[in-house]
């Protein structure tokens, strides 16, 4: 069994990569291009007719096979709903392909601008087909991938941060008082008996390229999770400014899916939730040498310093009114 806590890609060298693409049959024209990727590995690369492709390998350990397959099984069911999606290619009916341990699949290569969070007219577009996306993910909910939940998002990465040496200790009581504090608050708010969908899991600006209208790509963190969870992070600037992209975003999208206007109050809740499922996903891949040449300020006490005046911060956040829509809805 492969222990995804300590792996690294040491032996993902170009000979095996090449041997792994004649799996599906191509026949590679250009070097490989590395991707800007850290929890997988993804490569760029060209066939003999010039057409662009990329190929992903997935981190043995993460996902089960059953749930990279619902990740490609979703993508294909927005594609095929005429969503624009990245869903992978199958090669003689299969999506996932494996070589010498590594799970792997191939997408076309896609382009485009990068998505304006701050052009409004593109913003509805982008609530339009999230709609659509969640009418799918409401009618077809997921069996395999994981779901939404304090466990995952707040308790295993306390437990993670608590049992190794990343804080400073005149650091550690004060940063675990507020961890514990606002685990308390999101736990409350979770409580809140909301729709569980499938989603996208990690829909923000940079996850939507702009080609004659937006393309949504990486479903890589696709989960079970409320409607709000694809929403909130589309959300910038100051309150007022995220007020009107909130009307602009759920003009378009209830034009397919109705919101549950409840799940305002989940913003900061899952907020909170990221940044801190985010320091234990650092702690969590520090076995990996990509991620202390990377991330060389985790485990410095700069750092730490400015995590506890963000979860004060945050903890502010969760004790304010949350939003709510503007007069009229």
């Amino acid at each position: 069994m492969v222990d995804f806590m300590r792996f690294n890609y040491s032996d993902l060298n170009p000979d095996l990569i090449l041997d792994a693409l004649d799996l599906s049959g191509l026949r590679i024209d250009s070097g490989l291009i590395e991707l800007n990727s850290y929890e997988n590995r993804v490569y760029q690369f060209q066939d003999e007719d010039r057409r662009r492709y990329v190929v992903k390998f997935y981190r043995p350990g993460r996902w089960s096979r059953a749930q990279i397959l619902e990740e490609h099984g979703f993508a294909a069911a927005l594609s095929e709903a005429e969503i624009p999606v990245a869903a992978p290619i199958a090669f003689a009916g299969e999506t996932l392909l494996e070589h010498q341990g590594y799970p792997f699949a191939i997408w076309h290569s896609v382009g485009g601008r990068q998505f304006e969070v701050d052009n409004l007219d593109q913003l509805e577009w982008v609530g339009r087909y999230l709609g659509r996306i969640h009418r799918i993910g409401a009618a077809r909910p997921f069996q395999h991938r994981v779901r939404l939940d304090v466990e995952s998002m707040l308790h295993e990465p306390r437990t993670l941060l608590a049992a190794g040496e990343w804080l400073p200790s005149g650091l550690a009581r004060e940063f675990f008082g507020l961890l514990d504090e606002l685990t308390k608050h999101v736990t409350d708010a979770l409580r809140l008996d909301v729709a569980q969908i499938a989603l996208h899991g990690d829909c923000h600006p940079g996850n939507i390229l702009w080609r004659d209208g937006p393309l949504f790509v990486d479903l890589d963190d696709s989960r079970t999770g409320p409607a709000i969870q694809d929403l909130w992070m589309l959300l910038s600037g100051e309150r007022s400014e995220q007020l009107i992209q909130l009307d602009t975003l759920l003009a378009g999208y209830e034009e397919f899916m109705t919101f549950d206007h409840r799940e305002l109050a989940l913003i900061e809740p899952l907020r909170a939730m990221r940044m801190v499922h985010y320091m234990g996903w650092l702690a969590r891949r520090w076995e990996d040498p990509a991620f202390p040449r990377h991330f060389p300020w985790f485990n410095t006490e700069h750092y730490w310093r400015s995590q506890i005046a963000s979860l004060h911060d945050q903890l502010a956040a969760l004790h304010a009114p949350p939003l709510a829509l503007m007069p009229g809805w």
